[in-house]
């Protein structure tokens, strides 16, 4: 359903590499070398920036993965849907998510695993702009971020669940249901995500908006490694409540709310807008609308 000169193009933007982008297609690198240069001479451009090894594309090869990865995509829609008359849906199903959305993302594929089950579901922790980029690029159906991530016009969003911020410690001082002010909570040793993590940026907005520097001593890009650290009991952190999932209610934390203000975010499923939409995009979105009206409200 498209030309398999195009594929190998595809292969060769993805993998930047000729002798890899050949091993992914199966074939010897002179095959897909003499491949594109077919595809250039159909086409009446140059496509790659020509030398000893692969130095990039040009304007024009661009423009022409850019269309080809459409194309793809429509294909495997196709496909989907030929296969749904026949069979029923079939994945994989590719889902990138935040991770700070890792611990609940299960109600979801759950839902989707119980309607669809021959379709195997593909789940990878990501930071929202790499998946906005994967879903651009049509190497994610959905992606789960938070709200104020996917306002752009080539985005489709179905919300999913509000989430509230509590300061997790493990001070022995510490009332498990007190609440602590931001400014409060900004004099305290604090282990934080990464700058690059929208849960962080969000985090240090309300610190500005307090006008006050948090006392930042370690950052990491790992939620497990933000529980690991607070347990040494030296740091304390901020994460949504949710994130307690991944280890229960732990005996030896407190997870106290945070107020002075109360902040909460939404969270949701992403998707690109399509005309004609994926089948198994249409079906996750599905899953999504049908969650329980309380499901995932933790204020």
């Amino acid at each position: 359903m498209i030309a398999r000169k195009y594929l190998y193009l595809l292969a060769l933007a993805r993998e930047r590499h000729f002798g890899k982008a050949a091993e992914s297609c199966h074939v010897s690198p002179s095959t897909l070398s003499a491949a594109i240069r077919d595809l250039e001479d159909e086409l009446g451009v140059a496509l790659v920036v020509r030398g000893q090894r692969f130095a990039g594309l040009t304007a024009e090869g661009e423009c022409v993965v850019a269309h080809a990865k459409r194309v793809a995509a429509g294909a495997d829609d196709l496909r989907h849907e030929l296969g749904m008359l026949r069979d029923g849906l079939r994945g994989p199903l590719r889902i990138g998510v935040i991770p700070t959305a890792l611990p609940v993302v299960a109600s979801l594929t759950g839902a989707f695993a119980d309607a669809h089950p021959a379709v195997a579901i593909e789940v990878g922790s990501a930071s929202t702009q790499t998946i906005l980029n994967a879903l651009r690029n049509f190497e994610l159906e959905a992606g789960v971020v938070y709200a104020h991530s996917a306002d752009a016009p080539d985005l489709k969003y179905c919300p999913l669940w509000r989430e509230q911020l509590v300061f997790l410690t493990t001070s022995v001082a510490a009332s498990r249901d007190e609440a602590i002010t931001w400014e409060a909570a900004a004099r305290q040793p604090l282990c934080l995500l990464s700058r690059d993590m929208q849960n962080r940026q969000t985090i240090d907005r309300v610190f500005e908006s307090l006008e006050c520097t948090p006392h930042v001593g370690l950052e990491t890009n790992s939620i497990l490694s933000l529980l690991a650290h607070v347990r040494t009991g030296r740091w304390s952190t901020i994460l949504p409540r949710s994130v307690l999932g991944l280890v229960g209610d732990p005996a030896d934390m407190s997870a106290r709310p945070l107020v002075k203000p109360a902040v909460a975010w939404e969270t949701g499923l992403v998707t690109l807008r399509r005309d004609p939409s994926s089948p198994l995009v249409e079906a996750v979105l599905e899953a999504a609308r049908a969650l329980p009206a309380s499901f995932g409200k933790s204020e």
